[in-house]
């Protein structure tokens, strides 16, 4: 198992609303993100889960302007 990485039984997933609130976009939004496979999620029946986790790191990498140092 890789460090960055968790049992299952430790994820915590988001619904897509409980995502789009923690980045203040909309539902509609989140959706494009997984279905553009920009944001990780599972399918429980008709709806998504995404790993908390996830949208933290999807966050973090998308700061515009900040320079990454090689």
């Amino acid at each position: 198992m890789a460090a960055d990485e968790r049992p299952l039984n430790e994820v915590v997933f988001l619904t897509v609303a409980e995502v789009a609130s923690v980045m203040r976009v909309s539902k509609m939004t989140v959706y494009r993100l997984v279905h553009s496979g920009h944001l990780p999620a599972i399918r429980v029946g008709r709806s998504f889960r995404v790993p908390e986790q996830a949208v933290h790191e999807y966050l973090r990498g998308s700061y515009v302007g900040a320079e990454k140092s090689a």
